[in-house]
């Protein structure tokens, strides 16, 4: 990927160069939302949203017609620039990318993980629309990762794992890695039990898992349905709950509830064995719940989500799939991490085809991505920034025409 310089950018993908001009948008207006996007036919566009935040859109071509890209390239070496996870105000709850984002005050936005969308397998069950993967948010752990054949969304990179991040560190940089909770309970009789999980909507079989105030008011019913490897096989009916008010526990129930966590509160909920081990937790059983997500990266995330890999040290995986066209969405670190990328297509309507997996990978890499992962696509697909006048637009053209709730998204500040 060659430096801009002067008014005009090239890019070139699979051969084609796009020639693109610089304008400027104003970051200062009070954020508003207002449906827009850019079509599928569209010239090439080149814009400053901010302040080391760029945005282009332009036409690839590929093998099965051409696909219209739009892409956030944020430089994190900027005092005023900064990353931090888009969320709805629960971690079981959905809301569209240019809300969140104006709501939030960022200057532009992305869709981020894959989520439990609906639950036909499991009737009577409320979906919870939370996310598959791990979640952080200012520092602070907010879910943990489900078993990784509970996942929703297309197959997973050969080694992939739901645990599997992309976010930002301590230290400022963009990278990619993996989380994995852990954690205990643990009662004045010295009995010490594990925690296997954090605020998800699949807990794995006979295990225990902890969810606090962030989960929000959607039922737990889902955390005990499916298996480790079958996430359409049935809800277990060896479940158990346990209310935890200010280290004492409160109450129990043979069922998963649903409602509001208080704020000085958690709920253990167990399945098979972790249900066991938890009916020894009486009303006024005093108790000590920690937990973390523990992190294959040298620095700690301030914030991360879900993303799946498909760059490394520059390079595309090998054997990505090269059939499958959809709307993509994904997540990119250059310069050693000091540059992050954020990349959306346009949707199934117009002249737009999408991008196969393996092309979205190819892609990433000649943007000058040392990493690079893909997150959710199809009709989840969003790229939104403020416009010159503060409003904030969606950029790509949507799957259906229709912008999408979902679960949460890389948001981009400037201050």
């Amino acid at each position: 990927m060659k430096k801009f310089k002067g008014a005009v950018a090239v890019l070139v993908f699979a051969g084609v160069g796009v020639a693109s001009s610089w304008t400027s948008a104003s970051a200062s207006a009070p954020p508003s939302v207002r449906a827009a996007a850019v079509p599928a036919d569209a010239a090439p566009v080149s814009e400053v949203v901010a302040p080391g935040v760029e945005y282009r859109a332009f036409t690839v071509p590929t093998s099965h017609g051409s696909a219209r890209v739009h892409v956030l390239t944020v430089d994190l070496d900027r005092r005023r620039v900064r990353a931090g996870l888009l969320f709805p105000g629960a971690v079981a709850a959905r809301e569209k990318v240019s809300v969140m984002a104006a709501r939030q005050g960022a200057v532009a936005a992305v869709n981020g993980d894959f989520f439990d969308i609906e639950e036909s397998q499991h009737p009577g069950v409320q979906p919870t629309g939370a996310t598959s993967g791990p979640a952080v948010r200012e520092g602070r752990a907010l879910k943990a990762a489900v078993p990784d054949g509970q996942r929703f969304g297309w197959t997973l990179p050969q080694g992939g794992s739901t645990e599997d991040v992309f976010g930002v560190g301590t230290d400022g940089l963009a990278r990619a890695g993996r989380l994995t909770v852990q954690g205990h309970i643990r009662t004045a009789a010295h009995a010490t039990l594990p925690l296997r999980g954090l605020n998800q909507y699949a807990l794995p079989v006979g295990s225990i898992g902890l969810f606090t105030p962030n989960w929000g008011a959607t039922s737990r019913a889902r955390a005990v349905c499916g298996t480790d490897n079958n996430r359409a096989a049935p809800c277990t009916r060896d479940a158990y709950e346990v209310t935890v008010r200010s280290g004492i526990v409160r109450s129990t129930s043979s069922t998963p509830g649903s409602g509001r966590i208080p704020a000085d509160g958690v709920v253990l909920l167990g399945r098979e064995a972790g249900a066991q081990a938890l009916r020894a937790l009486t009303p006024g059983t005093a108790v000590r719940v920690d937990y973390h997500l523990a992190s294959t990266t040298r620095a700690p995330f301030t914030f991360a989500l879900g993303a799946h890999p498909i760059v490394e040290h520059g390079r595309p995986f090998p054997g990505l799939d090269t059939v499958v066209a959809e709307p993509r969405s994904a997540v990119g670190a250059a310069r050693g991490g000091h540059v992050m990328r954020l990349l959306s297509t346009d949707g199934r309507e117009g002249t737009s085809s999408g991008l196969t997996v393996s092309e979205l990978a190819g892609l990433l890499a000649t943007l000058g991505c040392d990493t690079g992962a893909y997150v959710d696509g199809g009709g989840s697909a969003t790229l939104a920034t403020r416009d010159r006048t503060g409003h904030v637009v969606v950029r790509n053209a949507l799957d259906h025409g229709e912008e999408r709730a979902v679960s949460n998204g890389v948001a981009v500040y400037s201050r």
